[in-house]
C-alpha cells in the first residue's frame, strides 16, 4: 500500500537536501517523480532550494485554492506523455504551506491512487503554532519522520525564532519568507524561551 509520509523538522534540518536525495534515488532506479511546493514559497521562484546550494525546479506549484489531486494528475499525464512513464512518486517541499483540505487530497493519491506522496516540512512557525498543512499531516499521516538539528548551544533544535533586522521578534504574521529583513534561527527549547523572556 502506498502511504502519506511527512518528514519535519526545524529549519536547517535538511529538509529540501533529504527530499532531492530521495528524488535523485527513485530516478537512478529509472522511476519517474514529480516535484512540487506550494506557491506561497517564493523562495527560490519555481525552485527547491537547499542549503547546501544544490537546486531543482518543481513539476508544480500548488495555490491555496488549488485541489491537490487534480493537479498531479494534470502534471502527471503530461509527464506521460512527455516521457512515456508512470508517476512513481509525488515530493512535496514547504509542506506546511498546504491547506488541510489538500493534505487531505495528498492523502487520497496515496490510499485512492496508489502514489506514494512524501511531504516535507516544519511542524511549528516561529512562535511554536502549528502550522494548518503540518497540523494535518501531524493528524493522517502513515508515517511522520523527524528530520533533526543541533541549537546553537548544542542541544536538539525544535522551534524556529523569527529575526527582524537581526533583533528576535515574536509577534507578526504567521508566513514570512527569508529575505532581506527577514531570517530564522533554529533553536532549542531552553534558548527559545531565553530569547522571548529577554523580550
Amino acid at each position: 500500500m502506498s502511504k502519506l509520509y511527512f518528514r519535519y523538522g526545524a529549519m536547517n534540518s535538511g529538509k529540501s537536501t533529504a527530499l532531492l536525495q530521495a528524488a535523485f534515488n527513485y530516478e537512478e532506479r529509472s522511476q519517474k517523480v514529480l516535484l512540487a511546493k506550494p506557491a506561497i514559497d517564493s523562495k527560490g521562484d519555481r525552485a527547491i532550494v537547499s542549503r547546501l546550494g544544490v537546486s531543482r525546479d518543481v513539476d508544480f506549484l500548488v495555490e491555496p485554492d488549488q485541489n491537490l489531486r487534480a493537479i498531479f494528475h494534470e502534471a502527471s499525464a503530461l509527464a506521460k506523455k512527455t516521457h512515456g512513464q508512470a508517476i512513481a512518486c509525488l515530493l512535496i517541499d514547504e509542506s506546511q504551506f498546504l491547506t488541510a483540505k489538500q493534505v487531505d487530497q495528498a492523502l487520497e493519491l496515496a490510499v485512492l491512487d496508489k502514489i506514494p506522496v512524501l511531504a516535507y516540512g516544519i511542524r511549528t512557525d516561529f512562535q511554536t503554532l502549528s502550522f494548518p498543512g503540518s497540523r494535518r499531516l501531524m493528524e493522517i499521516a502513515h508515517s511522520l519522520e523527524e528530520l533533526k538539528t543541533i541549537c546553537r548551544c548544542g542541544r536538539k533544535a525544535m522551534f524556529n525564532a523569527r529575526m527582524l533586522n537581526g533583533v528576535f521578534t515574536f509577534d507578526g504574521d504567521q508566513v514570512a519568507i527569508d529575505g532581506d529583513k527577514v531570517s530564522y534561527e533554529s533553536l532549542c527549547a531552553s534558548c527559545y524561551l531565553e530569547e522571548q523572556e529577554g523580550k
